[in-house]
């Protein structure tokens, strides 16, 4: 369990508690430590779960891209335990490893397709301050996904927004699952500014 959080993981106790470990450990193979940080406020830990098991029933979208732009935007907020979580959940889901381990650096690689890379770039380009996004991006996914699918993605970019600056910010990062059931090492992340 990461110690170094900005706020001290709090112990989970109570019904709730060991209901919410069970859970944990079942799924993930252990209790992360965001859980201990957020179980200090637990309205603000189940509305974010309960969305996010919301989002798994969503079917607009292609999950493969919809876990890669989730990976891109933590790569570029710096969410260590998002980028990690996320990789460890492409493994699970049984998505293009490779491709998944390369999102860090996915604009050098030449593993991602067009429409990948149109994806990632979009989920970039929300996710800077001020977002970038243009009519020519969001007209370009229409045309290949439709318009169901563009709306998905966008909700699930910000999602990503949404739950990795709160990490990044309380000092939550990476439980080393990726490394837990022997994947790779993720490609490194090019030097802000060498964007091509």
């Amino acid at each position: 369990m990461n110690s170094d959080t900005r706020i001290p993981p709090k112990e989970i106790t109570g019904f709730k508690g060991a209901l919410v470990k069970r859970f944990a450990k079942k799924a993930l193979g252990q209790v992360p430590t965001s859980i201990g940080v957020y179980w200090h406020n637990q309205k603000v830990l189940m509305s974010m779960a309960g969305m996010g098991q919301k989002m798994q029933k969503w079917d607009a979208c292609d999950e493969q891209l919809k876990s890669f732009a989730h990976m891109a935007v933590a790569s570029q907020v710096g969410c260590t335990w998002c980028l990690d979580f996320n990789y460890f959940e492409a493994h699970n889901k049984n998505l293009d490893m490779d491709k998944a381990r390369e999102i860090p650096r996915w604009r050098e690689s030449g593993d991602f397709s067009p429409l990948e890379r149109e994806v990632l770039a979009y989920a970039e380009a929300m996710t800077v301050t001020e977002p970038t996004v243009t009519d020519e991006m969001v007209a370009s996914l229409r045309r290949q996904l439709g318009d169901a699918a563009v709306v998905e993605l966008t909700a699930v970019i910000a999602f990503a927004n949404f739950t990795t600056r709160p990490n990044v910010a309380l000092g939550i990062e990476s439980d080393g699952f990726a490394a837990a059931c022997g994947l790779k090492p993720l490609a490194e992340r090019s030097a802000v500014g060498s964007q091509a």
